[in-house]
């Protein structure tokens, strides 16, 4: 959900490849990936939840891979097998234990990793570790929040809410920002996304958080709304921090395992981010049994 395009691109004339939309990615694929992705979600959701937590474990290995590969244009090596490890027994660990047992695998990812690279050598560690912390943190630790509230009884309404609200703020800035983007938010980070993107972000949002905390929950819509609102924020800096990453590291996505998006971790982006404050806020708005 990175590079939202929240200002539309001129055109640039003829050309023999398939037609970029107006964000400078092809729409077709876009959007028929778009497609694939939601039925792979909606579908594991329908047939088991707890089916899903393996689609989010895998869905933090892939990112974890793709952040690592990234990390090699700056010639920085996270250890691998630790971050994949621990990434997998993160979100197994908050979806059965909870909170306090994801903090636990986090603690003990970043041990692994720590001792991992030094029993390699001293020279560039502390940088390398430093890297790997950061992998074990985004995405592996804040996805591990998606898998506590799919592990509550009434899971499967708050991981709706959690992913239609985050995903209405990409739709929104992408439909605000192409109809009426004139003024950037951040040129240095992302020229795409501007001001009126993010107004339309916030609106999709909060009436998509109403709406499914009053819906699906049985919570107020107006915390809902306020929820959404919140979550418009949030997911806006995911995908602006996922952007100040890839400009230091001299790339345009994470990878092109996506076509149209890119990489896993350009979708994930916002839902990383927003993924804590759903889960507190819901507990809030629609507090466990």
């Amino acid at each position: 959900m990175s590079d939202s395009p929240l200002l539309a691109a001129p055109a640039t004339g003829p050309s023999t490849t398939p037609a970029p939309g107006r964000a400078g990615r092809n729409l077709g694929h876009a959007i028929g990936v778009g497609v694939a992705l939601a039925t792979l979600v909606l579908g594991t959701l329908a047939i088991d939840k707890d089916l899903f937590g393996y689609v989010i474990a895998a869905a933090m290995v892939v990112g974890a891979w793709e952040m690592r590969h990234a990390l090699l244009n700056r010639d920085i090596t996270v250890p691998l097998l630790p971050v994949i490890v621990g990434a997998v027994a993160m979100i197994l660990s908050a979806q059965q234990r909870g909170p306090e047992a994801l903090t636990v695998a986090f603690g003990l990812t970043c041990m692994t990793i720590l001792i991992w690279r030094f029993l390699d050598g001293v020279q560039g560690a502390a940088r390398d570790v430093g890297a790997g912390f950061l992998v074990a943190l985004y995405p592996c630790f804040l996805g591990g929040f998606a898998a506590m509230m799919l592990a509550e009884d009434d899971g499967l309404a708050r991981t709706v809410t959690f992913i239609l609200t985050t995903v209405c703020s990409d739709i929104g800035g992408y439909a605000a920002g192409v109809l009426f983007g004139k003024h950037p938010m951040a040129p240095r980070l992302s020229p795409k996304k501007s001001w009126e993107g993010f107004a339309g972000s916030v609106a999709f949002c909060a009436v998509s958080g109403a709406a499914c905390v009053s819906l699906l929950l049985d919570g107020p819509w107006a915390g809902g709304a306020a929820l959404g609102v919140v979550v418009a924020c949030c997911a806006t800096v995911g995908d602006l921090m996922e952007s100040s990453i890839k400009r230091d590291l001299g790339i345009k996505d994470m990878s092109n395992l996506l076509p149209g998006h890119g990489g896993m971790m350009d979708r994930l982006d916002s839902l990383l981010m927003t993924a804590p404050v759903c889960w507190a806020a819901l507990l809030l708005l629609a507090p466990v049994a």
